[in-house]
Order: structure tokens, then sequence, then C-alpha cells
């Protein structure tokens, strides 16, 4: 295998599983067709009230749902059939833009209504994700999960980067009937890359019904070391450091508020993170996930303090290029973390809670670097961010071993939990930690005296 092989991204999923392939394929359009309606429903909202409150309702809109409903909605995919639930869910969606559609070729309809139709299609996204939480876990070899969560990655990222654009040109050329439309029929390739998927019944006990199938949820989450610890790793870099509402302040003090300026901010970020992943070979390849991620975090936050210190807009281009590749290969590493170390019966609400994670993290962080702005200013908030969130790393992972490389395989003298009324005997696929002898993950029976 030649060195540049080893170094792009590793396609092996896609020549191993042609079901993945597939399926890859349709989420990639659908991606696409989602990133365009975001960009539609902010045109929208902003053009019929000129109004920054209606606007933030929009985010609004779409985390709710996810944070109300993907707890419960992880316990009910948990006692179902994964493909059956994210066919239900893509179904849902596309009826929810067929419907925006319609109100777009309508005109005149109340916000709120739009709001409404927002929010349920993300209801059925918070069905859909847990659903395909388990997709890449059970159609690819152990040792080609990291391999496959990169591909999902870096092809998201790079609808994310087009998606927008597109949606400005068909915007200014159809109108926002044609935007809302094009991303109903994108559910059509999602829908067709799911169809050929075989059943994906859990394996193992079903969970519990309602509040008592969370509550085991939470308690695997609480009480499995590396999973608690990539999850804490994940709100420490969002929470403390994301420098995203910084960036018109950081502009307009140091910059002269030229918008070219801020226009790079955004996007160097994404182009660093498309950078990392196309290039992520080597580290999917090296089966250890957890010191990557701490790695990755903490240069993400030392990167973002290095912003906040340097004048020139190079060099800050520099340093946003590098925290968003840090942040692509953190996020690619946690999902590892979460995808190998949890029970399949049990990955519906992790990846629940994971999405609940990413998605309430960077708001909160946000919200934060805009308070602490408002009583010092931008530079000190990008600064005391990134040190805080490098500070936060270097904690969680000293007192997590089980993320730096940790015990010995095999020296742990303490027997594994057992999910809540589930027989011992369960089966679980194998642990991650046979892919690295220096790994051992193993959660600590107690909650209590984890570290």
């Amino acid at each position: 295998m030649s060195l540049l092989t080893r170094t792009l991204v590793d396609v092996r999923p896609l020549r191993s599983s042609p079901v993945f392939r597939r399926l890859l394929i349709g989420r990639t359009v659908s991606t696409l067709g989602s990133f365009m309606t975001m960009v539609t429903v902010m045109f929208q909202v902003w053009d019929t009230t000129h109004s920054s409150v209606w606007s933030g309702a929009v985010g609004l809109a779409q985390a709710l749902p996810l944070i109300g409903v993907g707890l419960f909605a992880g316990a009910w995919v948990d006692r179902a059939d994964r493909r059956r639930a994210y066919l239900l869910s893509t179904v849902g969606s596309a009826v929810c833009s067929v419907l925006l559609a319609v109100q777009g070729f309508t005109g005149h309809v109340p916000v709120l209504l739009v709001l409404a139709l927002v929010a349920v299609q993300s209801s059925f996204a918070a069905v859909g994700g847990p659903a395909a939480g388990v997709f890449v876990r059970r159609l690819l070899p152990e040792d080609q999960v990291a391999a496959g969560l990169a591909l999902q990655q870096v092809t998201g990222q790079a609808m994310m980067l087009i998606g927008p654009a597109l949606a400005g040109v068909v915007l200014g050329w159809w109108g926002i009937g044609v935007c809302y439309l094009l991303d109903a029929l994108s559910f059509g390739m999602s829908f067709y890359g799911a169809y050929g998927l075989p059943a994906l019944p859990p394996e193992g006990e079903k969970s519990r019904p309602g509040v008592q199938g969370v509550l085991d949820g939470l308690r695997f989450l609480t009480g499995h070391r590396a999973v608690r610890g990539a999850l804490l790793v994940d709100l420490a870099a969002t929470v403390l450091a994301m420098p995203l509402s910084l960036f018109p302040l950081v502009n307009d003090e140091r910059f002269g508020g030229d918008p070219r300026t801020l226009g790079l901010f955004l996007s160097v970020l994404a182009v660093g993170g498309v950078a990392a992943t196309a290039f992520s070979g080597p580290i999917t390849r090296l089966a250890r996930p957890g010191p990557v991620m701490l790695c990755a975090s903490g240069t993400w936050g030392a990167a973002l303090a290095l912003f906040g210190l340097t004048n020139s807009p190079w060099a800050s281009l520099g340093m946003l290029a590098v925290a968003g590749a840090a942040d692509s290969v953190a996020v690619l590493s946690r999902a590892t973390i979460v995808q190998t170390h949890t029970p399949d019966a049990l990955l519906g609400r992790v990846t629940a809670a994971e999405t609940i994670v990413g998605q309430a993290g960077p708001n909160l962080g946000n919200l934060r670097a805009g308070a602490v702005a408002g009583w010092t200013a931008g530079t000190t908030a990008l600064i005391t961010g990134g040190l805080m969130c490098l500070a936060a790393v270097v904690g969680v992972g000293a007192t997590t071993p089980e993320l730096r490389g940790g015990r010995k395989r095999g020296t742990s003298t303490q027997p594994p939990p057992t999910v809540p009324d589930q027989p011992d005997t369960a089966p679980e696929r194998p642990d991650a930690a046979d892919l690295d002898p220096d790994l051992d993950l193993d959660p600590d029976p107690d909650p209590a005296t984890a570290p």
C-alpha cells in the first residue's frame, strides 16, 4: 500500500460493503438537501419578519425537539428494527419538506407555521439519528468502523460547504419553493439507500419501554468511564471554547469589520475540517481513538487561544484552520469510542445522548462566549475559553486512564457491569479494546466510585 493511499481517508468500507456504499450515497444527497433547507428557512423567516428574534427562533425550533424527543426516541429505537425506524424518519422528514415547499409556492404563510414544520421535521430527525447510529457498527467489520465514520464525516462536511452556496443560487433563480422541493426529492435517495438494508433489531435484550429505558441508557453513560469521558471532553471543547459568536466582534475589534475577513473566518474552520478528515487514514488505522481525541481536543483549545492572541489576518486564519482540523479529528475519535464501546442494545440511546451533547454544547458555548465578551472583550473571551478548554481536557484525561491508554488489558479485577434488568449472558459485540492490547475500556461497575 502506497504512502498516499495510507494517508488519504480509508475507503475500504466502500469496497467491502455495497450496502454501506449505497447508504452513504443516499445520506450524502439527503444531507445536501438538509443544508439547503436550513439556509432557506433562515432566509424566509428573515425576509418575512426582518427580526433577529424570529431568526434565532429557527435554531430553537430545530434544537428543542432533538433534546426533548431524542432520549425517548433512542429508547424506542433500541426496542425496534432500526431499519424500519430510519425509513419512518425519512418518510416523515420528506413529507415535512413537501409541506414546506407547498407553503413556499403559496406564499404569505405565518412564520409560526413554518417554525412548526421545522420542529416536526426535527422530531423525525431525532428518531432517524439514533436509528442510523447502529448502521456503521452493524454493516462493517470492527477494524473498518472508524473508517466508515470518517467517510460519513467527510461527505457531511463537504455538503456543509456546498449546500448553503447551492441554496443561494437556487433561491436567487427559482425561489424558496424550489429549494424546499429539492430537499424533499433528496430524501428519496436516502430512502433508496436505506431500503436495501437488512433487518437490524437490537442484539441482546431490548430496551425497557418509556422512562425506564431512558434511565438505563443514562446509567450506562454515567457508569462507563470511557464513553462518559469522551462526552465530557466534547462538552469541554464546545461549552468552554466555541468561537462562532465572537467572530463578528473580533473582526470588528481587530480587522476593521471587513466582511471578507468575517466570511473567511467562517469558511476556514470547515476547510480545515474537510482537509483533516480527507487525510484521516493514519488516524483511523491507528485504532487508538482515546489518546487521539484528547490530543485533538487540546489542540482545538490551544489554537483558539492563539487565534485570540494574534493580530495578523493570515496567522488568524491559520489558527482557525488548525482548530477546524482538530475539531474534526476529535469528533471522529469520539464517535469511534461511542460506536465501538457501547453494547448494541444501548446504542440508540447513547447515540441520542451524543447528538444532544453535539447540539446543546455549541449553543451553550456561543452563549458563554458572548456573555464573557460583553463583560470584557472578544479577545479575552477567546483566550480564556481556549485555555479553560485545554485545562478541562487535561483534567478529564488525567482522571480517565481508559482514554489515554489506561491499565494493561486484563489487569482489571472488577467484573463488567450489566445493563439493568438484562441477563449477564446477553450477547455483546467484541469490545473495541481488542483493537489495541494497551487500551482497556471496561466500564466502572460503580459510577459513584468512577474518577
